[in-house]
């Protein structure tokens, strides 16, 4: 074949010919076969576009990976800096002026978006929640967790369970909540203190799946498959309902006419507030020493024990927080939602908060809170894509950990000046 300098049209062709194949393997069965009661559709049209794109997309690289830009782009990439970034002793950072005109909109939002927009942001701040919960797992401490939707559950069904058996309400439930799935936390922590990498990865797997199970089975007390009513919040005992049985509604207190959406305005306000305190929470905890600590544990937990730092309350702090989070994160989504039941916290639900930490970058806080939005207001927006969801976010993966694989927002940490008198 003929060849420009620089780029071989023949490796090119063989690359995109193996990756259309590769294609034609994952996507055949997944996507060219329908079921139809007993009998199969074959859609080969769908799965010829999508190998076509693969094979056109993959000689476009190959080909652009030869040329000079392209190995120049590659060659940095390759050799990124994994560490975390060092500013300036007297670097003045822009989230000074940034947070105040965040926190301005944020507290406009409810008054100037629609309910269903208001729906959506709500779910985001609560996938925020989740997210800065397992950052601190695995983003601070380096201990992969596949099970932290079992702390989210527990919040989810300890609001609703505690109103329907102790008459416990949202504003009652919300720090207690926090506590079941600390202690939760630590009951996990303690198992898994000698283990590490897949074999952590396993255990915590397992520990979520033996709370949905439970959440499933227990029949008497969850409900089951059925699921459970949660309670909605009040305002000084003001219920956001229609018609209450024990006093004034918001709406009638107020004499306002009825709308469901001061439910919603409600829920999120509060829900601003309490991730800005968990966000300052964090923020402190990661200058302090059980931050550094964490840090030191992610980097070598061998080192970290020759410091002298009892690495069984590291792990512990480290499960328990970011539990508590998760907890709280429960909460919210079980008043928001109004119903729980078990197909809410499966495997693919801490996938999800698992990739919200990656793609953020781990320990990046403001990463985390970009990548939440991203991963929960997008499919909303894209719902005629909605069934190649899990394809899409699949390739964002893949493109994210090439492109940038320490997340959308690199960890940065402010250098130190030394003192008048040193000797450097």
């Amino acid at each position: 074949m003929s060849q420009v300098v620089g780029i071989n049209f023949k490796k090119s062709s063989i690359d995109a010919l193996v990756a259309g194949f590769l294609a034609l393997i994952l996507f055949g069965p997944i996507v060219g076969v329908l079921l139809d009661g007993y009998e199969f559709d074959a859609e080969f049209g769908r799965v010829a576009w999508m190998v076509a794109v693969v094979v056109v997309g993959r000689f476009v690289m190959s080909c652009f990976f030869q040329t000079e830009k392209g190995v120049a782009m590659s060659f940095k990439y390759a050799n990124h800096d994994e560490g975390a970034k060092v500013l300036s002793p007297g670097h003045k950072s822009k989230m000074v002026w940034i947070i105040p005109l965040v926190i301005v909109v944020g507290l406009l939002v409810p008054f100037i978006a629609s309910k269903y927009v208001l729906t959506v942001v709500i779910l985001g701040l609560i996938y925020v929640l989740l997210g800065l919960g397992l950052n601190i797992v695995v983003g601070l401490a380096g201990l992969l967790d596949l099970g932290f939707v079992g702390f989210y559950a527990i919040g989810a069904y300890g609001l609703a369970l505690g109103y329907e058996n102790l008459g416990l309400g949202f504003w009652s439930m919300l720090p207690i909540a926090a506590i079941l799935a600390a202690f939760a936390g630590a009951i996990l922590g303690f198992p898994v203190l000698r283990m590490h990498g897949d074999y952590l990865a396993i255990v915590t797997l397992g520990f979520g799946e033996i709370i949905r199970l439970i959440l499933t089975n227990w029949a008497s007390f969850t409900h089951g498959p059925n699921g459970i009513s949660a309670p909605l919040p009040t305002l000084f005992g003001l219920e956001f309902k229609r018609r209450s049985k024990d006093g004034d509604t918001f709406h009638e207190f107020f004499n306002l006419p009825y709308d469901s959406a001061y439910k919603y305005m409600f829920i999120y306000l509060v829900l601003f507030a309490v991730v800005w305190a968990v966000l300052f929470v964090k923020h402190r905890l990661v200058k302090m020493p059980i931050g550094r600590a964490w840090e030191a544990l992610r980097e070598d937990e061998i080192a970290c024990r020759s410091l002298g730092l009892n690495h069984v309350l590291v792990k512990l702090s480290a499960f328990m927080l970011g539990a508590s989070t998760g907890g709280l994160a429960g909460v919210f989504f079980a008043t928001y939602q109004g119903f729980v039941n078990p197909s809410s916290f499966t495997f693919f639900e801490s996938a999800l908060i698992l990739a919200i930490v990656v793609l953020g970058g781990m320990g990046s806080t403001l990463g985390v809170v970009i990548a939440a939005f991203c991963l929960t207001v997008l499919p909303e927006v894209l719902r005629e894509f909605a069934e190649y969801r899990v394809l899409m976010f699949g390739i964002l993966m893949v493109v994210m950990m090439i492109w940038k694989p320490r997340g959308i927002v690199r960890v940065t940490r402010t250098g130190f000046a030394a003192r008048k008198g040193v000797v450097k």
